[in-house]
């Protein structure tokens, strides 16, 4: 098979539709090509080893071996080739997508339920192509600049005393499923401050998300109500589909959730997240940006460091994808940048007063 220099993708999926729409938006992307097709993951272990593919796009609801048996098995195989799961937006589909991470996808993107071809089409190419390019180390589009390479810059020293962490906030996308479940459980049931969570994600999903970190946690997490009071010892996971923001009324801090316009192409958007957490807590917030793609979080962390606030962010190597994080310490706005590993510690580190008082951050 003769070199192209594209990066190539293995189309897994037993519609013939999918196919035809898949295979036309990554053939309009010059630095994409299909690599090779199979209706199910019997047929894709099989011409895996020799497909040698730079990516896998994989569906879920398949005949003779699905989606999460494929992954399974291909994860013995290979343990690094990037897959994204392609799943319906029900909740049987969320599921599915959610263990799919659990067992060593990568990623994932709902199927389009529009039955019209072109609107399928315009979804793919938004939604899917641009995680393709990023997962195989592309810019997001053909036309977008690429992470700078610069070296990352120290911060500013700061001209006043860090004040006491009241709230933990953290914004996370691509690869953020698996990279909470390396921090959540970290953090004790009886921790001091609330922790907010803004995670790029879908409808159905948050709450399944939230449902599996409290499986794996002391610290229960939820998805968020909108309306309860911010309280300590719980972690609040924005809705799918909904913006969520931190408000002060009447001396209580309560959680709100709206569908305003989205921000960074997302919502919930990890930027409006963190600038009500600036407004309501200055100085007193720690924000933590892990693996995700695009800038979502900078502008906020911007605010954030202004008022005095901590920034912690997931270091490149055991990030997914160093977008969100990346941005934010080459801006020069991090007091740490951390493997995944240790952030979890970090932030016990940070919320605890005896600790914090004797640990340089």
């Amino acid at each position: 098979m003769p070199e192209t220099g594209k990066k190539r993708v293995f189309l897994v999926d037993d519609a013939v539709v999918v196919h035809k729409v898949l295979s036309d938006a990554i053939a309009r992307d010059p630095a994409l090509e299909v690599a090779g097709t199979a209706v199910n993951g019997k047929i894709a272990l099989a011409k895996f080893p020799n497909l040698k593919p730079d990516i896998v796009l994989l569906d879920i609801e398949m005949p003779e071996m699905d989606g999460l048996a494929t992954v399974r098995e291909l994860r013995k195989i290979d343990c690094r080739v990037p897959i994204i799961m392609f799943s319906t937006l029900t909740e049987q589909g969320a599921a599915a997508a959610i263990e799919a991470l659990a067992l060593g996808a990568t990623d994932y993107v709902t199927k389009p339920s529009n039955a019209d071809i072109s609107a399928t089409s315009d979804a793919v190419s938004r939604e899917l192509i641009p995680r393709i390019r990023v997962l195989c180390g592309l810019p997001e589009t053909a036309s977008a600049a690429p992470l700078p390479s610069a070296p990352v810059r120290p911060i500013v020293s700061r001209s006043s005393p860090l004040l006491p962490v009241q709230v933990v906030a953290i914004g996370v996308s691509t690869g953020g499923p698996d990279a909470l479940t390396h921090v959540i459980p970290h953090l004790p049931a009886d921790l001091s401050v609330p922790v907010v969570i803004a995670q790029h994600m879908p409808p159905i999903f948050t709450a399944l998300l939230a449902a599996r970190l409290t499986a794996k946690s002391t610290l229960p997490v939820r998805e968020c109500t909108s309306g309860e009071a911010l309280t300590p010892g719980c972690a609040f996971l924005a809705p799918g589909d909904f913006h969520m923001v931190a408000t002060q009324e009447g001396g209580v801090v309560r959680l709100k959730t709206n569908k305003g316009p989205k921000e960074n192409f997302c919502r919930p958007s990890v930027d409006v997240l963190f600038r009500s957490i600036a407004q309501v807590f200055g100085g007193r917030a720690l924000a933590v940006v892990l693996t995700g793609m695009g800038q979502d979080g900078l502008k906020g962390c911007e605010l954030l460091r202004g008022a005095g606030a901590r920034i912690y962010v997931q270091d490149e190597a055991s990030s997914v994808v160093w977008g969100m994080p990346g941005f934010v310490a080459l801006a020069g706005l991090a007091d740490k940048i951390l493997p995944l590993e240790q952030i979890g510690s970090e932030i016990v580190r940070a919320t605890t007063p005896s600790l914090a008082a004797r640990t340089p951050s």
